[in-house]
């Protein structure tokens, strides 16, 4: 395992991501995912991230436990404030979508809860939750004090480091930080397809220019860049023999100075041991394969970019499995040959995309902007 020196600590350039944590029955596996959290933390990764909604709140109480059984002083964890998935209105906070019946009368009723949850006494970083078009006048509205509240905690030592996540442009992520000088980090989606589809290439830039470090989420975009097309797997092959897929799209990540620390989510162990591998050292690619990648990247701009993060599913009223739809359609984009109607025989009735009412919640939710209604109603015309 390599290190960068960020924020004035020795930090894994590999950090683990606890949202795709293993599963049974719809919770998280913890034998699994302790297996998992013991082989990180042996193999020298230190940073661990979380979030007060992943895994439907149950990511922060299992990663407390996890670590719990190593010095406090070895590890790094981070968790963020939900103010994406948040209003302020009549003087009340409130809650949007699944969480709509969950009551907090402030702030920090919030932040004392995930400490608690995570069974420590402050967070080594602490992120505003996806600072993007609609959620920054919630995070800047001085009446809520979101920013005075965790400078506050910052001076108080119950956070060591203060920056945000962001899904949003690059205008926003200028405008807030025009706005605010307190930050160390900014975590993005980042990767050598969304480099040009989502501008993630303008964000960089922004985020270094006003001196922060970059904090990469979705290096893999959610496993999609870890299975390409047979073409570009035979050329990647040709060009690294035995290379995976998914260690081309971190070796593209090494390859930019201010990316300190890549996040990857990871379920099995199969996965955390390729990625070890790739980050037993630094290994960027070089120009001419940086302009191999991002050819290719073009292949893929005519799927649909889920990363399956799920959060359209927590506010979907009809229930449907929106991320397996998308998987299934483009994998019908990407072989022609499949077949779309027979993929989707096996759904029971109430999941089929003809049942989406078209209420846009997913919509407004979605961290890469899809217009999951529009998309919903085009596959069920194809089925």
């Amino acid at each position: 395992m390599y290190y960068n020196e960020v924020c004035g600590l020795k930090l894994s350039a590999l950090g683990m991501g606890n949202m795709r944590l293993p599963q049974k029955a719809g919770k998280i596996d913890y034998e699994k995912a302790q297996e998992i959290i013991d082989l990180a933390y042996e193999s020298g990764i230190n940073y661990y991230d979380t979030a007060f909604r992943y895994h439907s709140g149950e990511s922060e109480i299992f990663i407390g436990k996890a670590l719990a059984k190593y010095p406090r002083e070895s590890w790094y964890l981070a968790s963020k404030l939900p103010g994406h998935q948040m209003h302020y209105e009549n003087g009340k906070l409130g809650f949007h979508g699944y969480l709509s019946d969950f009551q907090v009368e402030k702030i920090s009723d919030i932040f004392e809860m995930q400490l608690e949850k995570c069974g420590v006494d402050y967070f080594d970083f602490y992120l505003l939750h996806n600072l993007s078009e609609t959620s920054i006048d919630f995070y800047m509205n001085p009446e809520v004090g979101v920013v005075d509240y965790l400078k506050k905690q910052k001076e108080l030592g119950r956070i060591r480091h203060l920056g945000f996540s962001s899904h949003g442009s690059a205008e926003t992520i200028d405008r807030f930080l025009n706005a605010y000088d307190c930050f160390e980090f900014c975590q993005i989606q980042l990767n050598y397809l969304d480099w040009t589809l989502q501008d993630a290439a303008s964000k960089y830039d922004v985020i270094t220019k006003h001196g922060l470090a970059v904090w990469v989420m979705e290096p893999v975009r959610g496993g999609k860049l870890a299975i390409v097309d047979p073409t570009t797997k035979k050329e990647m092959e040709a060009r690294r023999p035995g290379e995976s897929p998914a260690r081309w799209a971190f070796r593209f990540l090494q390859s930019l100075p201010n990316a300190k620390m890549i996040l990857s989510g990871m379920t099995t162990l199969d996965q955390l041991k390729d990625n070890l591998r790739t980050f037993a050292y630094r290994d960027a690619v070089n120009e001419d394969e940086c302009a191999f990648l991002l050819e290719a990247a073009e292949k893929l701009k005519n799927l649909v970019p889920c990363t399956a993060c799920r959060y359209c599913t927590e506010d979907c009223p009809m229930s449907l499995p929106i991320p397996e739809i998308f998987a299934l359609y483009n994998t019908k984009v990407g072989d022609p040959s499949f077949d779309l109607k027979a993929a989707f025989s096996s759904f029971e009735p109430e999941k089929l995309p003809s049942n989406c009412i078209a209420c846009g919640a997913c919509a407004r939710i979605c961290p890469q902007r899809i217009r999951i209604p529009d998309m919903m109603a085009m596959i069920a015309e194809q089925i």
